[in-house]
């Protein structure tokens, strides 16, 4: 692959902007489908006949995969890096029962702790040395996602 300096794209300091852009676009796809999640609250509760507790649970499931794992994958990618896909949305897009949901929930979360260490290191090794310029970058490419999804609510 080369080094930044010598990628396709770089600029004379090393930055590809690029690759930048491109894990910045992929944030915005994941961060806008977490928010889905909380958009269909409404039809699985009705569809599914779910209580608040039962919706709460799917909140959890989530939650936990995606914020108290993550920073446990990224220990585990800084010593091997290792890029997955999001298996979570497939799964829900197919739930007919609730314990479907719950493993859709977890499987989003744990898409997500996984993506988020793993494009924030890439996201790095394209900076080229501007580190602020690029983490800013890739950080507006989930606030977009997020903000994108506003409507779904």
């Amino acid at each position: 692959m080369g080094t930044p300096a010598t990628m396709p794209g770089a600029t004379m300091n090393g930055t590809v902007f690029g690759v930048i852009v491109a894990v910045s676009f992929c944030h915005l796809l994941n961060d806008m489908m977490q928010s889905l999640l909380p958009a269909i609250y409404p039809n699985l509760k009705s569809t599914l006949y779910l209580s608040f507790g039962q919706v709460g649970l799917v909140t959890l499931a989530y939650q936990i995969t995606a914020s108290i794992l993550q920073p446990l994958v990224g220990l585990f990618a800084d010593r091997r890096p290792t890029p997955f896909a999001l298996p979570g949305l497939v799964v829900l897009s197919v739930a007919h029962s609730y314990d479907l949901v719950l493993a859709g929930a977890a499987l989003l979360g744990v898409g997500s702790s996984v993506f988020h260490p793993e494009s924030s290191r890439v996201a790095r090794i394209a900076a080229g040395g501007r580190h602020g310029l690029a983490q800013s970058l890739f950080q507006v490419g989930g606030n977009a996602g997020q903000a994108l999804c506003m409507p779904c609510d």
